[in-house]
């Protein structure tokens, strides 16, 4: 409570929660309930020392007086009415006082008091012109970066509608209150106001003018600095982000950080102009006109490592990224100088990247904070901002092996152009797995180089927001705008980033506002399409210079001084330069952004080239498919359907077999008992698309009361993560590709819901997955599972579309491969991937456990089943997962045909679900004897040997291709040419299937029966031949 004491010559109350215009009937509300609707402070404009009565226990008195007055002036004595009138109105209080009238009726000094009565304002007018003033504090919070200096070329195409402004110093004051926006006029600009609890710009004063509060609020929001936060819902963040902008002289900086971001700043920008001079004709995507990028992320290092931050894994698109790599990352510059050298020959397995794709790991000493500290800045290729999610990936699992459950010390860093931010929808996809707990990695630091324009598209024709972060909005992540010819403000804001990243683990965004000096690439015209802007940015005076001359008028330093660290860093680049020529060989291995210690030898071959068996003991299968039948926690109430689930697989274990389900639970559940990690994601995959999985039970009576029995498999285990994934295919499948990235001693599956259902995550597949080895050496065991099969439920759904996986394989068609000791496993060493479809339990059980087993990583596709499910064939004894047994890459048939192979009039090649319909349907015909049936497993690699192995063996058999998908889609295109080479072309090789259609399958279900039984009368008509392959 303030005192009256602190009064003169006008009492001010705190602006109220409610508005001006319903301020007269909230008081009349609080004086019927007996409650005071105001806390009246004062403001001070003359000495307490004139007026004594105000001092000392007297003061109490005056102002339980005064409490009264605001209720009911009638609650006092007319003479204190007169006063308290008096001193609202301005008065000081000394001429405040009258003396009361007289009772023999009016006298000449009565007259007076009650024309100076009269003549004064009324508390609501003081109650509006308070609500006023927190509006307009609250206005400049919530818009101030509508005016901000925040171009600098003084050509911002931020769009806001039109809209009125309600701040900038014109807009809130003006000569008539006609025309004002809050109904403050100049006259009221020396007018002392209390400051509210939602501001900080008072420093140590509470209470300010109105004109120093109009100049404080300019100067925190309307600056070179920009903030939106208003939107966020959270009280205390808000509050955290006024304290750091609004607090009076905040953004000072010592000599000694002055002159750190001047030699940060000569590295960036001189390191472009080196390598304009060296090679003037390149692609190098470089940073002319944001090169306060590089002082920005090394403050944020530097921050986040004084925070305690460890590791920092960044990704980011070409633009800038050679200097990122030599001034942040700190790549030797010798070896990215080399890379402009056309004639070095690679000497890495694989086609490599250009430079600007690629990516690096590196230890190294952080000067500011004196700690140790890990950069890995991700490789990605041109499809900008498809390395989000991976980064994210990595990341969490970085956190996850290091047990850094809150991102204390495991960060990331995304950097963005401003085109690709707004435009693509990874960024959202990526922004809503940001606080998801399966996915969350504690906040992000998204830096946007915000050059105002595409490769030539203008922003008013790229986006619909005013500004490119708009779409951070979502996730309530602040987004701290600044005009990048301002080091100085860049520094400040970065700084406030990373420790509001450290205080809140939120994301996070800070733009860049900048521009670029030349064209989309070093080669591109950007006059054709920017006439004006590139007039004006030709204009431009370098971000460099102009922060030098003020350092130089501040007195920081001399031109002599930046004269030679200009000097002694174009020294360094040219020293580099003359090294770099010594370079014969491209090394990509030195350009690794996610190395494996210990999992190589020191050259970085795998340790060996064999796979031990796959199989493990009964008692194993039995424990781990009992953990499966169980329920370990107590009084945990399961679904009735559950329990029967439950008791079928106890069956199947007594009875040594296992279905599709259990299969998996076995791969999974020995795997963590061998302290694997295994990290199941996806849509719907902790119950399974087709509830059969069910690794995750729920309590049917207590809420979010869940039980996950894999993690009570042993004692020791490995821990098992299974998460249903938003709805979201390129975030998710991005995500779990980073996070097998991390480590090679994990088993990291993402299944889609359907297997088409991979075509929105294409461009992992397509740039990552099946090309990520051969362009940054970088191995990756990531599963895909992908349920797949013609089941007569319409076009979707149907086709997961091996046609393109197989595609994109890298082996040789028309090349019969040298057959050797472990063919196999050289096989698998030589391919970028490996596609199977499994037809039994146990062959999915042996690929999966393979997959860790192999002394090396290559990503597995697997097509897995729908009907198979719950086919009572399909079913595998324990004695096929036993030790000593393996993954079979083609199963030949093993009934009455391979007793008498010579009898044996037709083959039938097949895959996957099929293999069902046809011993089916050759049952029915009595054709055991006549008809082999042969099922390829691993499509890729082909397994040239073993098909050619049972070729042989039917020598007097026809041969014939059996698949369900169509014929332009499916395996046929892909098996066609190496069933030829294996054959050598000395037999002809026949096709049963669908016709080529459009569509992956009918709609239509009379018609999907119809062409099923017209492939399998193709497959079984031993009278005449199906179409020749």
């Amino acid at each position: 409570m303030h005192h009256l004491r602190t009064t003169v010559a006008r009492l001010g109350p705190l602006a109220a929660a409610q508005t001006a215009q319903i301020a007269p009937q909230s008081r009349l509300l609080a004086l019927e309930r007996g409650t005071r609707t105001f806390q009246p402070v004062r403001s001070l404009r003359a000495s307490v020392a004139a007026e004594p009565f105000l001092n000392g226990t007297s003061s109490n008195y005056v102002e339980e007086m005064y409490y009264a007055w605001l209720e009911d002036p009638r609650n006092v004595h007319k003479s204190w009415d007169i006063f308290f009138r008096n001193a609202n109105a301005g008065a000081p209080p000394g001429a405040a006082y009258q003396s009361p009238p007289p009772l023999s009726g009016p006298s000449d000094g009565t007259m007076g008091v009650r024309a100076l009565v009269g003549a004064q304002p009324n508390v609501e007018k003081l109650v509006k012109d308070h609500l006023a003033v927190q509006s307009l504090i609250r206005a400049y919070q919530v818009r101030g970066h509508h005016i901000a200096k925040l171009d600098p070329l003084g050509i911002s195409c931020v769009d806001f509608d039109d809209a009125p402004c309600t701040v900038g110093f014109q807009n809130v004051v003006t000569l008539s209150v006609k025309y004002s926006l809050y109904g403050l006029t100049e006259g009221d600009l020396d007018k002392v106001f209390r400051l509210p609890a939602s501001t900080f710009i008072g420093g140590n004063d509470s209470a300010l003018p109105l004109r120093e509060i109009i100049r404080r609020l300019e100067m925190a929001y309307c600056q070179h600095i920009g903030v939106e936060f208003m939107f966020i819902n959270d009280l205390e963040q808000c509050q955290w982000i006024r304290q750091k902008f609004e607090t009076p002289g905040i953004m000072q900086f010592s000599l000694e950080e002055k002159r750190t971001l001047l030699g940060r700043m000569i590295r960036s920008t001189r390191f472009e102009e080196f390598l304009q001079r060296k090679w003037s004709s390149e692609k190098r995507f470089g940073l002319e006109g944001c090169e306060s990028l590089i002082p920005a992320l090394k403050t944020i290092i530097d921050r986040s490592s004084q925070c305690g931050v460890e590791s920092m894994i960044l990704g980011m698109p070409h633009r800038g990224r050679l200097n990122v790599l030599a001034n942040v990352i700190r790549k030797d510059l010798d070896q990215i100088f080399c890379q402009f050298d056309s004639k070095l020959e690679a000497a890495d397995e694989g086609s490599g990247d250009v430079k600007y794709h690629l990516g690096m790991y590196h230890r190294r000493m952080n000067r500011v904070s004196d700690r140790y500290i890990t950069l890995s800045l991700v490789a990605n290729p041109s499809h900008l901002e498809a390395v989000d999610p991976v980064v994210q990936g990595k990341t969490k699992a970085e956190q996850f092996y290091s047990g850094d459950t809150e991102g204390k010390r495991v960060m990331s860093i995304l950097l963005h152009g401003d085109a690709a931010f707004a435009g693509q929808g990874i960024v959202y996809e990526t922004f809503h797995l940001s606080d998801l707990p399966s996915y969350t990695t504690h906040g992000t630091i998204h830096v946007v180089v915000n050059n105002q324009i595409g490769f030539t598209t203008d922003p008013r024709m790229a986006r619909s927001s005013p500004y490119p972060t708009d779409v951070a909005r979502v996730v309530n992540a602040p987004i701290f705008h600044v005009n990048a010819d301002n080091p100085e403000a860049v520094m400040f804001v970065c700084n406030v980033a990373a420790e509001w990243r450290n205080t809140f683990h939120k994301d996070v965004v800070v733009d860049l506002v900048s521009y670029r000096r030349n064209g989309h690439n070093e080669m591109d015209e950007p006059m054709f399409t920017q006439p004006l802007m590139y007039k004006q940015i030709k204009k431009q005076k370098g971000v460099l210079q102009k922060f030098v001359e003020k350092l130089v008028a501040e007195g920081v330093i001399t031109t002599q001084h930046y004269e030679e660290e200009v000097a002694r860093y174009d020294k360094i680049c040219e020293d580099a330069f003359a090294h770099s020529k010594d370079e014969k060989i491209l090394h990509i291995k030195h350009w690794l952004d996610s190395p494996w210690p210990g999992f190589f030898t020191l050259d970085g071959q795998p340790k060996t080239m064999s796979c031990p068996s796959t199989g493990i003991r009964e008692d194993e299968l039995c424990h781990i498919g009992n953990v499966a039948a169980s329920v370990p926690l107590e009084d945990f109430m399961i679904h009735g359907g559950l329990s029967r689930i439950l008791k079928g697989r106890a069956h199947m274990v007594s009875k040594r077999v296992c279905d599709w389900a259990l299969g998996e639970y076995m791969a999974f559940g020995s795997l963590l008992k061998e302290g694997i990690h295994v990290r199941l994601s996806g849509q719907d995959v902790e119950r399974g698309t087709f509830s059969h999985r069910h690794h995750v039970l729920h309590d049917q009576n207590v809420d979010k009361r869940i039980c996950i029995p894999m993690n009570s498999i042993s004692p020791d285990q490995a821990p098992y993560t299974v998460c249903n994934s938003s709805l979201s295919e390129y975030g998710v499948l991005g995500f779990e590709l980073g996070f097998a990235m991390a480590s090679p001693n994990a088993l990291v599956l993402w299944e889609a819901q359907f297997g088409d259902f991979h075509n929105t995550a294409q461009c992992i597949i397509d740039q990552f997955i099946s090309s990520g080895q051969a362009k940054w050496v970088r191995q990756n065991g990531i599963v895909l599972l992908l349920p797949h099969g013609m089941e007569g439920m319409g076009p979707e759904h149907s086709s997961a579309r091996p046609e393109r996986f197989l595609q994109m394989c890298n082996d040789d068609s028309d090349v019969f491969p040298k057959v050797t000791g472990d063919f196999a496993v050289h096989q698998l060493y030589d391919c970028n991937w490996i596609v199977v479809n499994c037809s039994t339990p146990a062959n999915y059980f042996h690929v999966l456990r393979r997959q860790i087993l192999l002394p090396f990583r290559k990503p597995l596709i697997v097509f897995t089943p729908k009907s198979l499910l719950r086919h009572p064939e399909a079913k595998s004894s324990f004695d096929d997962m036993l030790p000593g047994t393996h993954f079979q890459r083609l199963i030949p048939d093993e009934g009455p045909a391979a007793v008498g192979p010579q009898n044996v009039k037709r083959v039938v090649f097949c895959t996957g679900k099929i293999y069902y319909d046809l011993i089916r349907e050759r049952k029915s015909r009595g054709l055991e004897d006549a008809v082999a049936v042969v099922r390829i497993e691993q499509l890729s690699p082909f397994p040239f040997d073993l098909v050619k192995a049972e070729a042989d063996q039917y020598q007097n058999a026809d041969l014939v291709w059996c698949q369900e998908e169509h014929k332009n889609q499916g395996y046929y295109d892909y098996v066609k040419p190496r069933l030829r080479t294996t054959l050598n072309r000395t037999r002809p090789i026949w096709y049963a299937g669908r016709e080529p259609a459009a569509a992956p399958a009918t709609g239509n279900k009379h018609t999907h029966l119809t062409e099923l039984q017209h492939l399998l009368d193709a497959a079984f008509d031993l009278e005449t031949s199906p179409g020749k392959l």
